[in-house]
């Protein structure tokens, strides 16, 4: 699995939604994982989960599970 560090040059995106705001979370894949880091201090380590547990939360945010009330 690569670490972190191996993902420092690599593809990390933010979401179209963003509007290019810093208070983001960046995405990237890799090593068979899906990491995330906050985009306004990418110096601080990321975050890692398997791409089937990154698949259930993006489902679970479209179903509104999330959401305030």
């Amino acid at each position: 699995m690569k670490n972190r560090d191996d993902l420092t040059h690599g593809a990390w995106f933010k979401s179209s939604y963003s509007n290019g705001q810093s208070a983001c979370v960046e995405v990237a894949r890799g090593g068979g994982a899906v990491w995330f880091r906050d985009s306004k201090d990418t110096a601080r380590p990321a975050i890692h989960s398997s791409q089937a547990a990154f698949s259930s939360f993006i489902a679970a945010v479209g179903r509104g599970e999330f959401d305030k009330t």
